[in-house]
């Protein structure tokens, strides 16, 4: 149940993606990384429509992180780009090409490897103080180069750096996810609101929006999607192993099935990010030129 309740909210959070996207990249370039960006998007009712349903899917998604490891959950939720791909198709009114199947198709075939080879039973708890969580200065460190390189940079490459650096601060966020749902479960809400990992969630939940946001405006969504994509889960995973203690086995058998299920991860994110129907999302359709018989001469009587 655990995992459909994440596959679900994958679903949500690939059509949050592609309806944000579809409005942020018709905002001016010029709003990249400005507040005007999010005061033109609120009142586009298909921003809001897609922000609305990427709350829901990070809702479910909170509860799945609190439950399974990271190295469960985050494979999983990289399933949101083969919904965000089925979305696409109708918006940028193009048909899928045999490599994004085979691209959506190594996707799930990598999630599955990667979830049968998990280390089994409940995530490892961890509270602490800021002495747990070193690595995630480390990572946001990291997401401030890419940012700051896409600063320097314009169009595909700046959607490209600051997607990667949305992906690590959502990383972030994911393992912060994880700790406050295990301090409401095992302590009490007092707890939380006493404690800094609710407010740092919140902050960083904020700042991987914006920086998301931003990527979105940049250029087309197969220019930031697969980078927030593959991003995300390499964090969350990285601080699931340094924060939580979760356990991957690293027996022959489950070397050769993680590290398959890695490679036909990274390559159909690679496959279906690269699909035309994402280049197209955001452009105006361009209008098919009918040629019209000339008429022929009559000849005269």
């Amino acid at each position: 149940m655990t995992i459909v309740i994440t596959l679900i909210a994958a679903m949500l959070a690939g059509t949050g993606f592609v309806l944000q996207q579809h409005s942020a990249e018709q905002a001016p370039k010029s709003y990249f990384l400005r507040l005007q960006l999010i005061t033109t998007l609120l009142h586009r009712p298909r921003w809001l429509a897609g922000v609305g349903v990427m709350v829901a899917g990070q809702l479910l998604s909170a509860w799945a992180i609190g439950h399974i490891t990271l190295a469960l959950a985050e494979p999983l939720l990289t399933s949101s780009l083969i919904f965000a791909l089925a979305l696409a198709v109708p918006l940028a009114g193009q048909r899928l090409q045999p490599a994004e199947v085979l691209g959506a198709a190594l996707l799930i075939a990598g999630v599955a490897a990667l979830a049968v080879a998990r280390s089994s039973g409940p995530p490892a708890e961890s509270f602490g103080s800021f002495a747990a969580w070193p690595a995630a200065a480390g990572i946001a460190a990291v997401a401030g180069v890419f940012l700051l390189a896409g600063l320097r940079r314009t169009g595909q490459q700046r959607a490209t750096l600051t997607g990667t650096a949305a992906g690590l601060i959502f990383g972030i966020a994911d393992a912060l996810t994880r700790q406050t749902v295990q301090t409401l479960d095992n302590h009490s809400l007092i707890a939380l609101l006493t404690g800094w990992p609710g407010y740092a969630l919140v902050v960083t939940s904020l700042a991987g929006f914006w920086l998301m946001e931003s990527a979105f405006n940049a250029a087309p969504l197969h220019a930031s999607l697969p980078a927030i994509t593959a991003a995300e889960p390499v964090a969350g995973m990285l601080l699931g192993v340094v924060v939580f203690g979760d356990v991957i086995h690293l027996s022959p058998g489950m070397l050769v099935l993680q590290g398959g299920g890695l490679a036909a991860l990274v390559l159909g994110v690679i496959l279906v990010a690269r699909a035309p129907v994402l280049s197209r999302l955001g452009r105006p359709a361009t209008p098919r030129l009918v040629r019209r018989p000339v008429p022929r001469p009559v000849p005269p009587q």
